[in-house]
């Protein structure tokens, strides 16, 4: 790995360990709905104006309804469900999670798209459980419905990204590929216009705009700005240089990152089982994500 391609790393590391610390600062005065419309709206807008400087033109190559439904799926409905488990749990919580990722891709790959499910796997995945459990029954949070709750918002996002991996590679790529910037700004804007009527709805009903003071919308952008719309760029540029296997080792370095920033800002605890759960999810991915041993041919027989 180059001296920049491990730059680029840590810095989308540090960067997506941040979204959960502007989830955290945003979602409670906003609310969900409006916190997730938001980080899309301002992530399409910035997209946007990258397309336009890097002189991308917008051909989606007929495309544009499976790239709408990826946004969806990959943005729009996780965005929501970290935005809900931020009215709960800690930053640092959510980050670990997050690296349930994999997992939760193995256990869909095996089950909706005929995907080999091995040992390792599968003893990745019940690994990576105990990891969700440790952290959610002896963590710094006292056990409670709501933190409960919390992470099965978080575990649905993940199974969310799982499965637009595998929609991805259906609809995009077995159909003759499009251009990956065009990809993360086209979801975008398909999470924005998903999310558009839900947030009206939520702000009609409870208008919290008034309730957010510069701090919230500082996080908002940052979180629409540099967390998603750089970060997807970043992200692109990885799976570019490394193959998107080895970009994946960014899942193993969010957490430490995540659980830094709420610590720093926003004064959550720390304990014992924030390393104990990140542990059990890091061997877990280890497992899913590390190389099958080759097959042994067998001796051809002497004559």
């Amino acid at each position: 790995m180059k001296p920049s391609d491990l730059i680029r790393l840590l810095s989308l590391s540090a960067i997506w360990g941040a979204s959960f610390l502007f989830i955290r600062i945003g979602a409670p005065v906003l609310g969900p709905l409006p916190t997730a419309f938001f980080r899309v709206l301002i992530g399409a807008v910035t997209l946007a104006a990258c397309l336009m400087l890097m002189k991308v033109k917008w051909d989606m190559r007929g495309k544009w309804r499976p790239v709408i439904a990826l946004g969806i799926i990959n943005s729009g409905i996780p965005f929501v469900m970290y935005s809900v488990a931020a009215l709960w749990l800690p930053a640092g919580y959510s980050a670990i999670f997050n690296a349930m990722t994999p997992l939760m891709g193995v256990l869909i790959g095996s089950l909706f798209f005929a995907e080999k499910l091995t040992r390792a796997k599968a003893l990745g995945v019940l690994i990576g459980l105990a990891g969700v459990a440790v952290l959610t029954r002896t963590g710094p949070v006292v056990f409670s419905h709501e933190v409960l709750l919390g992470a099965l918002a978080c575990l649905v996002a993940t199974s969310c990204y799982g499965l637009a991996g595998f929609l991805t590679r259906r609809w995009i790529t077995a159909r003759g590929g499009l251009d990956n910037r065009l990809v993360a700004a086209g979801s975008m804007v398909g999470a924005t216009l998903f999310l558009l009527p839900f947030s009206l709805a939520a702000l009609v009903r409870e208008n919290t705009l008034p309730a957010a003071g510069p701090g919230v919308w500082a996080a908002m952008l940052g979180l629409g700005m540099v967390c998603t719309a750089i970060a997807y760029v970043l992200y692109f540029r990885l799976v570019a240089d490394l193959g998107p296997v080895r970009s994946l080792t960014v899942t193993f370095l969010i957490p430490p990152f995540g659980i830094v920033w709420g610590w720093m800002f926003l004064g959550e605890a720390l304990s014992w089982a924030h390393a104990a759960g990140m542990l059990l999810i890091g061997a877990a991915v280890w497992l899913v994500l590390k190389p099958a041993a080759p097959a042994v041919k067998p001796a051809a027989a002497s004559s």
